[in-house]
């Protein structure tokens, strides 16, 4: 069960916990929503709030609902769902239900944003900001070729984590 706490309670290593833990970011609606596996991300403060980043790349089927909703979610598994995050990020969910093959569970907060229930801490954010990575803007060249090969450069979504859930 998670319950509802104030994001600056967060005792998180975002470092381990995005880079090496991994997140869902999930976005739709009751009607339709997907989730994939994420290892890019960052927290922060920006406009004077508590935000979040995500960065995906334009031909993942997520990428149309992050587009479509104002707002997404960040969840965060427990290591016993490790093989269901490496799925999450390794199949499409226009190919097949990602739900019904790894057995996590959407579920949904008050105002309908959808989220992973087996997760360990949920943030909902509020889309604020989204840009096309400009390869013009990449200073150092050797991450276009080793991160970058094909040229597919992510979107960034930015926004203001408007609450927060961890498990009791």
């Amino acid at each position: 069960m998670l319950q509802k706490i104030d994001v600056e309670q967060l005792n998180q290593n975002v470092f381990r916990a995005i880079g090496k833990q991994w997140m869902l970011v999930t976005a739709g609606d009751r009607e339709s929503c997907n989730t994939m596996t994420a290892s890019w991300g960052g927290l922060g403060v920006l406009w004077g709030n508590p935000a979040a980043t995500a960065y995906i790349r334009p031909q993942r089927y997520t990428h149309e609902f992050l587009d479509r909703e104002a707002y997404f979610t960040l969840s965060f598994l427990p290591e016993d769902y490790r093989k269901a995050l490496g799925y999450c990020g390794s199949h499409s969910g226009r190919d097949g239900d990602k739900w019904a093959a790894t057995g996590l569970t959407p579920a949904f907060t008050d105002s309908g944003v959808p989220y992973v229930a087996q997760a360990e801490l949920v943030l909902v954010v509020k889309k604020q900001f989204c840009q096309r990575m400009d390869p013009d803007c990449i200073l150092d060249e050797t991450v276009i070729e080793q991160c970058y090969p094909e040229r597919d450069f992510h979107d960034i979504y930015i926004g203001q984590i408007v609450e927060a859930y961890e498990a009791e």
